[in-house]
């Protein structure tokens, strides 16, 4: 929902079976737009996801025939199962909203929302997601599997859907937003109030990123690269939409606090000496957090 209101696209990374396809699903049966699958494989072509120009024999001409990246929200299934010439097209789409085929750039809708998943264990027949692409998701999500309380939740839920359908299909969702209520959200967002301090606590938490050893040596010693600019717009905004979700008319620091994961971690890479001491990006947030003092 945060990154819907925000206007930027997802990426969920977890092991198969925790319900991120269904996820995504859901959420999209929720709006009144248009929403299309897209099952990333090796043998992808650029073409199956932006369309191509078709030879119509009637009247002798080239007509543009649109791929399914012209929807509103587009699950992109095991992303980084695409070759490299795939993820240039989609890359275009997400950050330019706008596909370009035969040098003639069309645009995407207005509502326009990738939502990739990615398994992090299985690593044959993958490509790895360049750093380029990475920056334009805005958040970063991972899963994990369900504590013991939310695995009963899970296994009572599945029953009592097969037993009220003999099928194997979710139940039906109906849409309880248009594309209009999501755009006119959007607009609410701006009139959210960020103190002049909270801003420069958002710049100042992505500075660190990029020079660390201004506050601790530790982190100096596990970073290898920063967040870019797109980090502290994504940081505003996601909280932002946070404060708007919560029926608040102002942004907190705990709302920073609760995205600053999702929107740091595929943004700050690693020293070659953190990675093998078994740091991860999310250690290096909580260190970041804890040492940039709060207005």
């Amino acid at each position: 929902m945060i990154a819907i209101l925000s206007d930027g696209h997802v990426l969920l990374e977890g092991a198969p079976g925790l319900a991120k396809t269904t996820a995504i699903k859901s959420l999209a049966a929720g709006i009144a737009a248009k929403f299309h699958r897209i099952q990333f494989t090796p043998d992808l072509l650029p073409a199956d996801i932006t369309g191509t120009d078709i030879y119509r024999v009637q009247d002798g001409n080239f007509s543009f025939q649109q791929g399914p990246i012209f929807n509103n929200l587009v699950l992109a299934d095991e992303i980084n199962r695409a070759p490299a010439k795939v993820q240039s097209a989609l890359l275009e789409a997400m950050a330019e909203r706008q596909v370009t085929v035969g040098g003639t750039t069309y645009a995407l809708p207005q509502l326009f929302m990738v939502l990739a998943t990615q398994n992090p264990i299985e690593q044959q027949g993958t490509y790895p997601l360049p750093e380029a692409q990475l920056d334009r998701f805005l958040l970063y999500l991972t899963i994990d599997y369900p504590d013991a309380k939310t695995e009963k939740q899970i296994l009572q839920l599945n029953r009592r859907q097969a037993q009220t359908s003999n099928t194997t299909s979710h139940p039906q969702i109906n849409a309880v937003a248009s594309i209009q209520d999501i755009i006119n959200a959007r607009r609410q967002l701006w009139d959210i109030h960020l103190s002049p301090e909270l801003e420069t606590y958002i710049t100042q938490l992505t500075l660190a990123t990029r020079n660390p050893a201004s506050i601790s040596e530790k982190l100096a010693q596990w970073q290898r690269l920063g967040a870019s600019p797109r980090a502290t717009f994504a940081l505003e905004r996601c909280a932002r939409a946070n404060a708007w979700l919560n029926n608040r008319e102002y942004v907190t620091p705990e709302d920073i606090h609760f995205i600053a994961h999702d929107v740091l971690r595929h943004r700050i890479l690693l020293s070659f000496s953190a990675e093998a001491a078994g740091i991860t990006t999310d250690n290096f947030i909580d260190e970041l957090l804890a040492c940039v003092a709060i207005p």
